[in-house]
């Protein structure tokens, strides 16, 4: 667009990628009730990916080279193996709400990530105490002191969630850093594309094919599966692009702390998810924290 959004549009978009991104952890949590999770997350990419492409060819998109196919490809094993795999496997033992509280910690680990990336810049004492705060909402909120009997939570789903979580700030970073020159529509539909081929390698060696099961599957997991291709991974994604040409980094990043709230409300809502008052409690130091850091990321950076 040459001009302007409108300030309605601007309004509709935020909304978009607040409920949308938001809903897509009750999607999983639905989706894997009856699907194999990596073979269910291979299949969601490769089709999204593969429509995304296949547009973009329609519109004239030039053939990618080499190399933005290879540096694309790193940034989607790191983004949607280890970030979205491991989501998709600890939503299996996991409610999509806590999943989502454990995901919004996410931004703390890119920040270290780029700390630790060589040029990468030092976070404020600030950020660092955001960092406490926000790894005590996690050790809050999974509560390993507690018995299975209050509430405890499957402490390889939360181990799982972290993981992804580092996983995803090494792709954010690493997809930053790197000079491959694709259109951002182009990169993403090459990252969901590797992803997905990596993802149903992993499938493979889960015995999630061998497990497939075409009867047991659910109205309610297809529903799901189909949200996640169509409003999760292309609706979303192209109004978050299109944000990041029209509104700063600052306004488009509170995605990441409205999301948890959205999915919280949504699984209670729809899957009568228990919500405790110790979730509350972790859920206002993950938020504040993960506020502290969003904030933190516009200002001059510190070197080294």
């Amino acid at each position: 667009m040459s001009t302007a959004p409108s300030r309605t549009a601007l309004l509709v978009a935020f909304a978009v990628i607040y409920v949308v991104w938001g809903s897509t952890y009750l999607g999983i949590r639905v989706a894997v009730e009856t699907m194999p999770p990596f073979l269910m997350a291979s299949v969601r990419f490769l089709i999204a990916g593969g429509l995304l492409f296949a547009f973009l060819k329609f519109r004239g998109a030039a053939w990618p080279t080499a190399y933005q196919w290879r540096a694309n490809a790193t940034s989607g094993v790191f983004l949607l193996v280890g970030g979205n795999g491991a989501v998709v496997w600890a939503e299996q033992f996991l409610p999509s709400g806590i999943t989502a509280l454990l995901i919004g910690i996410g931004p703390l680990f890119i920040v270290l990530t780029e700390w630790a990336w060589p040029g990468g810049t030092r976070p404020s004492l600030l950020t660092f105490a955001a960092l406490l705060l926000g790894f005590a909402g996690v050790a809050w909120l999974a509560a390993p002191w507690e018995t299975a009997g209050h509430g405890r939570l499957y402490v390889p789903g939360v181990l799982a969630i972290l993981f992804a979580c580092l996983s995803w700030g090494i792709g954010s970073i690493y997809s930053r850093h790197a000079k491959h020159g694709a259109d951002p529509f182009l990169a993403s539909s090459l990252q969901m594309l590797g992803g997905g081929a990596t993802l149903s390698l992993l499938a493979l060696l889960h015995g999630d094919f061998t497990a497939l099961d075409f009867a047991r599957i659910t109205p309610q997991s297809w529903l799901a599966f189909a949200y996640l291709i169509t409003v999760g991974s292309l609706v979303g994604f192209s109004t978050f692009v299109w944000l990041m040409k029209h509104s700063t980094p600052a306004r488009v990043a509170t995605y990441a702390y409205v999301n948890p709230l959205v999915a919280v409300f949504l699984g209670w809502l729809i899957l009568a998810e228990p919500i405790g008052p110790r979730t509350l409690f972790a859920a206002a130091l993950i938020v504040a924290a993960v506020a502290i850091i969003t904030v933190q990321k516009n200002k001059p950076a510190v070197a080294k």
